[in-house]
């Protein structure tokens, strides 16, 4: 069955990265006689110089259309002044496509353990965690928000609200994602203080009785962050709400080393639901090295690993990704940002790191 994945390479890094990933996707397809069809479209920096529009509607329309989306990277110092800045992209697309759930693994590979900025006696066990932080509701995006002047003196407020639905939804995603790893789920609230936390533990709890093969283990988000560098190891899947997981999810990729390793996926649903998926690494678009062949690949190269499990069910091909990209690093092929504190190995552009994944599959 032919699958139809939207690119949008974006700004800086992004296209070069993403044609990277695309070398892997026709490595994938030749070893396990799979055919997918691609197209690139505009989104970001790139689009409002060629459209005025961040988002343009046409790169909307091929979305909605599309199996899955791979994304490089939006934005730069170039765009960042304007009324409409390529990041607007990013939430236009998440809302159009209800891409409620975000989930951001964070791994540090064995290879680079150095790189982690913890103690290595606090790495060496492995870590292994997958943050899923609802997308789509919150404090971004509840209602009332605004500045107004109250008693002469401006004051900024911001509405944190979550139905029962939307707690929901996000929580059979995370028991889902626990279910096909070690069957572990840590929810993440503040419920000591919020009336909105206390809805959201129920929530969970209630649909625990979903997945009753699942552990479910409840921490208020200030001992999260802490738990985190102290026995990261503790954790396998963390869910939380969309501000505690912007937050959560950047502490553990601080936890795992390099942002360059870092894939992420944004779903509206399991692939058992029908779900969109949209895939990106986490890392910007790093203006400052666009176009010298520095970039490191292998985020995004993992992102599309991403795709192919949870928007395909093409588990076999994800192994494969997953395995060449470890093969690549064992045999001591670093791109620059990995190759420093004191490891060993040979230093690679970011399309011979490309080459070197596609050959391993």
């Amino acid at each position: 069955m032919n699958k139809h994945i939207v690119l949008l390479p974006g700004d800086g890094i992004g296209p070069e990265v993403v044609a990277q990933a695309l070398k892997v996707l026709r490595a994938v397809e030749k070893r396990f006689g799979l055919s997918f069809s691609t197209e690139e479209a505009l989104m970001g920096g790139c689009a409002i110089d060629a459209t005025g529009e961040p988002l343009p509607e046409a790169t909307l329309e091929a979305c909605k259309k599309a199996d899955a989306v791979l994304l490089g990277a939006v934005g730069g110092p170039k765009w960042d002044n304007l009324p409409k800045r390529p990041e607007a992209g990013l939430l236009g697309i998440r809302k159009a496509l209800g891409l409620f759930a975000n989930l951001r693994p964070a791994v540090v590979f064995p290879e680079l353990a150095s790189l982690s900025c913890l103690k290595p006696e606090l790495v060496e066990k492995g870590v292994d965690i997958l943050v899923v932080r609802e997308l789509t509701g919150g404090i971004y995006f509840g209602k009332p928000a605004g500045e107004e002047l109250r008693e002469g003196l401006r004051c900024g407020f911001n509405t944190m609200i979550y139905n029962e639905d939307e707690v929901r939804r996000i929580a059979r995603v995370a028991f889902a994602a626990a279910r096909g790893r070690k069957k572990r789920l840590c929810s993440v609230d503040k419920a000591n203080v919020l009336e909105v936390s206390r809805l959201w533990r129920k929530v969970i709890v209630e649909t625990h009785a979903e997945f009753p093969d699942v552990e479910l283990s409840h921490m208020y988000v200030d001992n999260c962050a802490m738990q985190l560098i102290i026995n990261p190891a503790q954790f396998d899947v963390i869910v939380t709400g969309n501000l505690f997981g912007d937050i959560l999810s950047d502490e553990a990729a601080a936890v795992a080393g390099s942002l360059g390793m870092l894939p992420s996926a944004s779903l509206s649903g399991t692939a058992a639901q029908g779900g969109t998926g949209l895939y990106e690494p986490i890392h910007g678009s790093a203006p400052d090295i666009a176009g010298q062949n520095k970039a490191n690949p292998l985020a995004t190269i993992l992102s599309l690993a991403m795709m192919l499990r949870l928007s395909f069910a093409m588990n076999e091909a994800a192994d494969a990704v997953e395995h060449a990209v470890r093969e690549v690093l064992r045999e001591g092929r670093r791109t620059g940002d990995i190759a420093r504190a004191g490891l060993q190995g040979e230093i690679v552009g970011c399309s011979m790191m490309g080459d070197l994944v596609a050959a391993k599959i």
